[in-house]
């Protein structure tokens, strides 16, 4: 299946880095974390989609550090089942089986090399919607730096995934303004979040998923266990929110 495709125009120089998300943007991320436990049972279903274009070359080691993370964050608290999705060359786009082993995924992100290609957003979108029409998603995280497709397909596969209860958490590496404004729009349309995902931000908003990783398996007590700052920090949020 292959998606519409719009013309883009080239792209610039990258503008400055910017500070790492403020803390408007990690109270809405907080917030919007919480639908992650609307049928928490002890486990949990997440899929990691990634762009393996060529671009991300430079940031693939960090995506591995992340997920690592998202496991280890779980720990007694509950079981987390995530499955790799990623993209690359010429229409290729592939998905691994949902497994609850750091070590298993981690190695098969290790033999993936990124290769010069366009973005495939959609069929990822589409993808997590068949997904959970089989066994509920409770979140899909997406790290990508660029958009090469029609924005409106995009939008209504997005709204689609609201509707199903799965939010999408996009981590946009670099600065690409058109990517920016469909990452905002999917993230929004699906009731998830948006961040800027670079070096500078990774520690903090890897601490912020493995928090969302915890309370999607084990809710409030679970974060409560374990005691983190990053765990502190969203117990305030979730308690404020639900007030």
């Amino acid at each position: 299946m292959s998606d519409k495709k719009q013309p883009v125009p080239a792209r610039t120089n990258p503008a400055p880095i910017k500070p790492q998300s403020n803390a408007g943007e990690i109270d809405a991320f907080i917030r919007q974390a919480r639908t992650l436990a609307a049928s928490a049972t002890g486990s949990g279903r997440l899929i990691l989609a990634l762009d393996a274009t060529m671009s991300r070359q430079p940031t693939w080691d960090l995506a591995c550090e992340l997920q690592g993370q998202m496991f280890d964050a779980v720990g007694k608290a509950g079981t987390l089942s995530v499955q790799l999705v990623y993209f690359r060359g010429l229409g290729e786009c592939r998905s691994s089986a949902f497994v609850s082993d750091t070590n298993a995924l981690k190695q098969l992100m290790t033999r993936i090399e990124c290769r010069s290609g366009h973005t495939q957003i959609g069929k990822v979108l589409t993808h997590a919607l068949k997904q959970t029409a089989a066994a509920k998603v409770n979140a899909l995280v997406y790290i990508g730096d660029a958009m090469e497709e029609n924005i409106d397909d995009l939008a209504e596969k997005a709204g689609s995934l609201g509707l199903h209860g799965v939010p999408v958490f996009v981590f946009q590496e670099g600065h690409d303004s058109g990517a920016e404004k469909a990452f905002k729009e999917i993230a929004r349309l699906s009731k998830g979040a948006w961040f800027r995902f670079d070096r500078r931000a990774a520690a903090t908003l890897a601490g912020l998923l493995s928090a969302v990783a915890v309370f999607a398996t084990g809710g409030l007590k679970a974060l409560e266990a374990r005691g983190r700052p990053e765990d502190r920090l969203m117990i305030e949020y979730l308690r404020v929110g639900g007030k």
